[in-house]
C-alpha cells in the first residue's frame, strides 16, 4: 500500500503548508501554463506554432511569455536549430515532467467532475 505524504505546518495535522509552493505558484497559476506543460508532455517535443495550434486561442505574446517563464523556472528547455527557416523545439525538463505527473490527479479529478456535472445537468433538464 502506498503511503501518503503531506507537508503540514501548524498545530493541526490536517493543515497543509503551502510554503513550498510560493516560488512556483506564480508561474503555474497563470493562464495557459498547465495546458502548455500538458501539450508538450503529451507530444514529447513541440514547435512554437504546434503549441499555438493545439491550444487554440492563445495569443502569440502570451505563448512567448509563458514559454520564457517556463524556461526560467527550469520546466521546459528550448532547442534552436541553425536552419533556414529557423526551427525551435520545446521539451519538458525532468522538473517539467515531474510537474506534469503531479498534475495528472488534478486533471483526472477535473475531468471526472466535468462529466458528473454534465450528467447531473442532463438529468435535471430531462425532468423538466
Amino acid at each position: 500500500m502506498k503511503e501518503e505524504t503531506s507537508i503540514t505546518c501548524g498545530p493541526e495535522q490536517d493543515e497543509l503548508c503551502l510554503c513550498p509552493l510560493e516560488g512556483i505558484i506564480n508561474t503555474i497559476s497563470k493562464k495557459w501554463t498547465l495546458q502548455i506543460i500538458a501539450q508538450i508532455g503529451n507530444h514529447k517535443k513541440l514547435r512554437y506554432t504546434e503549441i499555438q495550434e493545439r491550444l487554440g486561442g492563445i495569443s502569440p505574446k502570451s505563448l512567448a511569455d509563458r514559454l520564457k517563464e517556463l524556461g526560467r523556472e527550469g520546466l521546459i528547455s528550448r532547442e534552436a536549430f541553425a536552419e533556414i527557416p529557423p526551427r525551435v523545439e520545446y521539451v519538458l525538463t525532468d522538473d517539467g515532467e515531474s510537474l506534469r505527473r503531479s498534475m495528472m490527479p488534478l486533471m483526472e479529478w477535473a475531468s471526472k467532475r466535468t462529466c458528473e456535472r454534465a450528467r447531473s445537468k442532463s438529468r435535471f433538464t430531462e425532468r423538466q
